[in-house]
């Protein structure tokens, strides 16, 4: 989900300065002006620093296995794209802002750190075309290609206020037929204009067996060439194995339509590289007696636009209690897993989510004790993950170790309501127009919604290059938003151990989005290390209090502190020094106007 806000009129910004405090403490300074005001420039992206991975190495994140590389640090024959955090282009939605753009017969080399046989590249091309990345191993041309498509790509959300033509990237992934090994050199050559982003080596293990006693969809009729429609035949191995496992062996399965009915079962691959099921609707069901276990194959769907009435998902609904995902490639739908009903324990881990026209997964209201942990996500048209408390809560649900990269709509992860949730050691990158990498919000967006409630564990998540100019607010949203959008922040939340590097705005936002001066109180920041941020260590922009303690902050480009809540006389924030805070003490007094990202990123 977004954030859709309708702009209010922006007052004439007065000449900025900032003044330093003596302490952190600071009595709420009150805005003059509008909460959703001035329009602020985008600048220019921080000079990033390349690297061979995007993913900074470290305790968040997924144990992921690939390594990724980005096409940038790589030796290219071609242009560089960006750095940009402007939305709609393409420097803005790539991984680190910045990609190589090919032109036809331009290549980009990539030299490898570990054995590879597969490769998975991030790309683009121009609107309405598709193309070829010619492979060479060694210098040695391979008799097979990547193919490229724009299809998945451009996508328009006119009932989204404030998006823009985006979701330019998408991906596409090549067994290479051959093992190389750390050192070895892989080109790739472009046939058309082609933007590569990040290429992503690994070492795929080789088809697995069958289990025992497992019944085989080939058995019941299923055509792995994918010529022949197999729903029936899966709907027929589903029921003669409940209570054991349906074998999806290695090949291409083409379902037509959704599964249901699904219980007390396993369907598992041979690898995600090896099994793969062509379906824009693996499952859709209202309920489930639970014991459902979806692992190691590929979901492959053909959604090319966001039809939000439409379940165009790999699970829509219930798996029911006791339930698991792992081992999964999924791509290419609208959400990976909008998860209602009954889904008490579920374990979803290990997958890979890619080129989401929506969410990743949304646990959409009574989710009670899931966990969502090691998982890789790239490219979502909206939130990457998300708890949304809608008709009953979600409780003592967790997100843990994830990835997620590049999601180009809204938020990286979003908690929208709910009781004794947490969120800890993920790793956020890039997150574009309408989203912070970490958001806790009670922006119900539908009733009944319950809000946030218990206690928030937040707790050593990584941030990079996270938050983005609102198009609707015209002003900036922090690398991590604590939101009291429709009601007040009553919940007691704890935001430990963040580290946040190369904000291209402010760090920690706390704001009432809806301009109503709702106030955010009962949170603690404790422990975080801001390096590198394009405006303030802290924005707060609505009536409350948060305790900080040993917050230290280098290369800030405006000031420490942005404190303007809004609505005039709605109150003041209040920021309490629990000690060790270093590097952020000075103010930003103009409330009239927001600072433009300054030299110290």
């Amino acid at each position: 989900m977004s954030v859709d806000d309708t702009p209010l009129t922006a007052p004439t910004p007065r000449t900025s300065r900032r003044t330093r405090t003596a302490a952190l403490v600071a009595a709420g300074v009150t805005a003059s002006a509008a909460l959703l005001g001035p329009a602020a420039t985008a600048a220019p992206a921080p000079e990033d620093r390349p690297a061979a991975s995007p993913y900074p190495a470290g305790t968040a994140g997924a144990e992921l296995p690939f390594v990724s590389q980005e096409a940038e640090s790589a030796a290219s024959e071609g242009s560089a794209v960006g750095p940009d955090y402007t939305q709609g282009t393409l420097a803005s939605e790539a991984s680190g802002r910045r990609a190589v753009k090919l032109a036809a017969g331009q290549g980009v080399e990539f030299t490898l750190s570990a054995a590879a046989n597969a490769v998975n590249v991030a790309y683009s091309l121009p609107d309405g075309q598709t193309s070829t990345l010619e492979v060479y191993a060694n210098g040695e041309k391979l008799d097979r290609g990547i193919a490229l498509t724009s299809k998945y790509s451009y996508v328009d959300t006119p009932w989204i206020a404030g998006a823009k033509t985006h979701h330019l990237f998408d991906n596409a992934r090549l067994l290479l037929g051959r093992d190389l090994a750390a050192g070895d050199k892989v080109k790739l050559v472009a046939t058309g204009e082609t933007t590569v982003d990040v290429a992503d080596f690994e070492q795929v293990a080789p088809a697995a067996e069958a289990p025992a006693g497992a019944v085989s969809v080939l058995d019941k009729g299923a055509d792995p060439s994918g010529e022949q429609d197999s729903t029936q035949a899966f709907r027929e191995a589903i029921a003669a194995a409940r209570g054991g496992t349906v074998w999806i062996p290695a090949g291409d399965f083409r379902l037509t339509s959704a599964l249901s009915g699904v219980e007390d079962v396993t369907l598992q691959g041979a690898g995600a590289w090896h099994s793969v099921v062509h379906s824009s609707r693996f499952l859709d069901q209202s309920g489930s007696a639970g014991q459902v276990h979806l692992k190691d194959f590929a979901v492959l769907g053909e959604v090319t636009e966001r039809v939000d009435s439409s379940p165009d998902n790999f699970v829509n609904g219930s798996l029911g209690a006791g339930s698991s995902v792992s081992g999964m490639w999924l791509q290419h739908l609208k959400v990976g897993l909008w998860l209602m009903g009954t889904n008490d324990g579920l374990v979803v881990e290990d997958n890979r989510i890619l080129d989401m026209t929506a969410d990743g997964l949304n646990l959409n209201g009574t989710a009670k004790n899931v966990t969502v942990r090691n998982n890789f996500l790239r490219n979502t048209g909206d939130d990457a993950l998300a708890m949304w408390s809608l008709n009953t809560t979600n409780s003592d649900s967790s997100f843990e170790n994830n990835t997620v990269s590049q999601p180009n709509l809204a938020n990286g992860i979003a908690i929208y309501g709910g009781r004794d949730i947490t969120v800890k050691d993920n790793l956020v990158l890039d997150t574009n127009a309408l989203g912070s990498g970490i958001a806790l919000s009670n922006q119900k967006f539908m009733d009944p919604f319950f809000p946030l409630a218990g206690t928030l564990t937040v707790s050593g998540n990584t941030l990079v290059r996270t938050g983005a100019m609102n198009p609707n607010w015209q002003h900036p949203m922090g690398a991590l938003r604590v939101d009291s959008y429709d009601s007040a922040i009553e919940a007691t939340v704890n935001i430990t151990g963040t580290t946040a590097t190369d904000s291209p705005y402010g760090v920690f936002e706390f704001v009432s989005g809806g301009g109503t001066g709702k106030e955010v109180r009962n949170v603690t920041v404790d422990g975080a290390v801001i390096e590198r941020a394009g405006t303030v260590a802290v924005q707060a922009e609505t009536p409350g209090e948060v305790k900080f303690s040993k917050v230290t902050a280098s290369g800030l480009g405006a000031a420490g502190i942005w404190n303007c809540p809004f609505p005039e006389g709605s109150g003041t924030f209040t920021l309490t020094d629990g000690g060790g805070n270093e590097g952020w003490d000075t103010t930003w007094e103009d409330c009239a106007g927001w600072p433009a990202p300054g030299g110290g990123r």
